[in-house]
């Protein structure tokens, strides 16, 4: 007898869901490099850091692992394919949203989430995902389709990367207003692009008139070209909120006439913890009406007004205003035309912030004078702050007493930023020699484009060398010779770094030199000489 005839073939099943422990974290350190990689939203919104990226992407995995694995409970479909659908999904739209919102601050980040429940996928409707793409009615209608289901416990919607024409407003403008007294978030950020200036103010007048009346906690209308037009196209919906914690008013053309339109329309923002102008055309008169906007805010505990073409004026009013906002962690004042007075201006209002953790202050014109002041106050003021970027103001050697002072003071310190300056080899003998002891938290470091040689590379590498926490050393754009990049390495490989921790140094030039326009008459023609001058280089602290 053939034994084949007694042969029963065997069922094999392969089950999708749960993916497996080595699964999640490959998915977490995908999301991480994602999250922390040049991109058009870091472009717009800030670049996150590597462990903000990770914090991040964790956070986002256990959500919505918890959200899928609840869904595969409930609704078990055999090989748990739809709940690895729903994995992939959730955690895209999540992604979008942390790179919308930028870099956040470190007191966020490092508030515990353990203690915080994962966010139910059914009270948020993102429909940002994808591509974006131009919706008419009868997409519209497709949807928003959750919104209108009866019993619906939707809090939280995004429709941005989604450009509503009038008939999906039209559609939109009935279901939101039936939705409206349950919302608190609402994310109508790049919803009109491409439409003709008509079209779109009047998609926005039907989003206002529906949404007039909501108490809301978070409203983000970034990247619509408002103007004045676009912000009094809002009227009804500004009028009415009261309760806002975070406003997000990026990319916006906001100009002098739409910033005091700003400042008439909302009633009321003594609520407000996040306030975020960032990347708009507010100039000095603009500034004005933001000041006032900005002392009726003292809760205010994150502020971001970047690249608003504000000039000495505007940042000075600016800059007395945020001493009402005595709970500020994060201030952003990137890429203005401050100048020196209204750097003055600002070293007068820092003292107020007790609280203050993260300061960004590149591009500003603060020159020496202004560096200086603002340096002498956070000596004083902020020796818990754990980010300090003051990039591309002119800074050079006659400054680095002053602010190697401050720093040593600053023994929380994470992330430092001083790259286009002109720093050379003098200030960063000092500058480098205030790291030396302590700052065991310091992770990031960038003299990137300082005119550094051989020995200040040398410098910042040794005072870098032996920090635990250290991942990231940027000296590119200087004119370090190819000994010096050799003795950089062994002096990281010594203190048992990776070379992963020094970046790219493409643009450094070996043969270059730096252009001596005002030569100090003490300064040292031997780079020996100068490095062995850095024992006895102190940075005076005050007890």
């Amino acid at each position: 007898m053939d034994s084949t005839q007694d042969f029963q073939p065997r069922t094999f099943s392969i089950k999708l869901w749960p993916p497996s422990e080595s699964t999640r974290l490959m998915l977490v350190e995908r999301m991480t490099e994602n999250l922390s990689t040049e991109s058009i939203f870091s472009r717009k919104y800030g670049l996150l850091g590597k462990q903000e990226a990770h914090e991040n992407a964790k956070r986002i995995e256990e959500l919505c692992f918890a959200s899928a694995d609840e869904h595969f409970k409930r609704d078990p479909d055999g090989d748990g394919s739809s709940a690895v659908q729903l994995y992939a999904k959730e955690t895209s739209k999540l992604m979008l949203e942390v790179l919308k919102k930028g870099p956040r601050s470190t007191a966020e980040l490092e508030a515990p989430v353990a203690d915080t429940p994962p966010v139910p996928a059914d009270i948020v409707l993102d429909i940002s995902g994808g591509k974006r793409a131009f919706i008419e009615a009868g997409e519209a209608k497709e949807l928003l389709s959750p919104l209108t289901k009866p019993g619906n416990s939707y809090k939280r919607i995004c429709f941005s990367n989604r450009s509503f024409g009038i008939g999906a407003a039209h559609v939109a403008g009935p279901i939101l207003e039936a939705v409206k007294n349950q919302l608190t978030e609402v994310d109508i950020s790049d919803f009109v692009a491409g439409r003709p200036e008509e079209e779109a103010l009047d998609v926005m007048r039907i989003f206002s008139k529906a949404l007039e009346g909501s108490v809301l906690r978070y409203l983000n209308i970034s990247d619509n070209a408002l103007g004045e037009k676009g912000v009094r196209a809002f009227s009804e919906l500004l009028k009415s909120q009261e309760s806002l914690e975070e406003l997000y008013v990026m990319n916006d053309g906001i100009s002098e006439e739409a910033a005091k339109a700003l400042f008439e329309l909302i009633p009321a923002t003594e609520k407000l913890k996040v306030l975020h102008f960032h990347n708009n055309m507010t100039g000095d008169e603009g500034a004005m009406y933001i000041a006032e906007m900005v002392k009726r805010s003292p809760n205010v505990e994150s502020f971001r007004c970047s690249a608003t073409r504000i000039g000495s004026d505007g940042g000075v009013a600016l800059s007395e205003a945020l001493g009402t906002c005595t709970r500020l962690k994060k201030l952003d004042l990137r890429d203005n035309l401050f100048g020196v007075d209204a750097g003055l201006a600002l070293s007068k209002t820092l003292p107020k912030l007790p609280d203050l953790v993260e300061l960004y202050l590149s591009d500003l014109n603060l020159e020496n004078e202004g560096t200086i002041a603002i340096a002498k106050a956070l000596k004083q003021s902020a020796p818990q702050l754990e980010v300090l970027e003051i990039a591309g103001n002119e800074i050079n050697a006659k400054a680095a007493p002053v602010l190697a002072e401050c720093l040593a003071a600053m023994q929380s310190l994470k992330k430092l930023t001083l790259a286009e300056n002109e720093l050379k080899d003098d200030g960063a003998v000092i500058i480098a020699k205030s790291l030396d002891d302590g700052h065991t938290d310091l992770k990031e470091l960038d003299v990137s484009t300082n005119m550094l040689q051989r020995v200040g590379a040398r410098c910042f590498a040794r005072a870098v060398a032996y920090k635990p926490a250290f991942v990231q050393l940027n000296m590119n754009g200087n004119f370090i010779s190819d000994e010096g990049i050799d003795e950089v390495k062994d002096i990281l490989k010594a203190g048992k770094k990776s070379l992963d921790v020094l970046g790219s140094l493409d643009e450094n030039e070996p043969d270059g030199e730096p252009d001596d326009e005002e030569e100090d008459e003490d300064a040292e023609d031997n780079e020996d000489e100068l490095d062995s001058k850095l024992q006895s280089v102190k940075v005076e602290q005050d007890d």
